[in-house]
């Protein structure tokens, strides 16, 4: 098994370390903050409150750190770990990182005599039960190094795959991304329609769970829609002001200089942004309830 430190232990990260370390793994578990270590530790991992803590834990052994933080801090982590790092270790950059600056970041880190791996990561906060999708993309013999960590979180259903050069990942997983804003945008047109249409006092839930018996839009996020509407069918409590997170915006960025035409995928992020304007609905409340389902995200607008 693996000895592998997980760095940023929030929502994912926290789940991460959990599996792996459940699954046999060896996990050091970093953060800032003392008392969120503290917590892990409860549950048998290896204590580091520094990043020199972390590096001393594995003891002479090459040294495989996850990191699992938001896009806008990756270049500032990095640029602290190859301060101390030893040469011939592995980083894993698991989060929505923009594939152009990962690629960017795997040539800096292959200068200090290290590898970085890009995992794009998707399962939201249902991955530790259900198995993470994780999109591969470095350095095919650090792939092989890595592979029974992936082995081990994307069980019992999940999967992985890895897809080629450094960036690769993360560019699939943005286009993943990108389709499903389509997708949740287009269940919540949908739903929209059954409640503010010429047919009052429609059972939007049971429609949805109508819709998940073998229908052809059958899917994990109608089945958590269906559920949201059958447990707040009014949408209470919900502002409609969706935020985006960057990796659409990356997509959209690539298919125009491609000269690919998105115009679902863009509707869809273009609804997201004008909700942050506060052109709101029953549309983008329900978007915001999707987005919570899936990935513990804020029902309400992140600020």
């Amino acid at each position: 098994m693996t000895k592998i430190a997980i760095v940023g232990l929030g929502k994912m990260g926290e789940q991460i370390a959990r599996k792996l370390q459940e699954g046999g793994h060896n996990v050091v578990a970093y953060s800032r903050r003392k008392e969120q270590v503290d917590e892990f530790v409860a549950k048998g991992m290896i204590p580091a409150y520094t990043r020199e803590e972390v590096v001393k834990a594995f003891d002479g052994e090459q040294v495989v750190l996850w990191l699992m933080v938001l896009s806008e801090f990756v270049d500032q982590e990095l640029e602290e770990w190859l301060k101390i790092l030893p040469k011939n270790s592995i980083l894993i950059d698991g989060g929505n990182s923009d594939f152009r600056l990962t690629k960017k970041r795997a040539e800096l880190v292959s200068k200090s005599g290290s590898v970085l791996m890009d995992v794009g990561t998707s399962g939201g906060v249902w991955g530790y039960q259900n198995g993470f999708c994780m999109m591969a993309g470095g350095d095919t013999e650090t792939f092989k190094k890595i592979e029974p960590v992936l082995k081990t979180l994307s069980l019992p259903s999940g999967t992985y795959h890895h897809f080629g050069e450094s960036g690769s990942g993360h560019y699939v997983k943005m286009v993943h991304n990108a389709i499903e804003y389509g997708m949740m945008e287009s269940l919540a047109e949908g739903y929209r329609l059954l409640k503010e249409g010429p047919y009052k006092n429609l059972d939007l839930a049971a429609a949805g769970e109508v819709w998940q018996k073998r229908s052809v839009i059958t899917s994990w996020l109608n089945e958590l829609t269906a559920n949201i509407l059958k447990e707040n069918p009014g949408l209470e409590g919900v502002d409609g002001k969706v935020s985006e997170l960057g990796e659409t915006r990356y997509a959209l960025e690539m298919a125009k200089d491609c000269n690919i035409e998105t115009p679902s995928i863009r509707a869809a992020f273009d609804v997201r942004v004008a909700s942050q304007k506060g052109n709101v609905n029953f549309a983008t409340k329900l978007l915001s309830l999707m987005r919570n389902a899936f990935g513990g995200h804020k029902i309400n607008a992140e600020k």
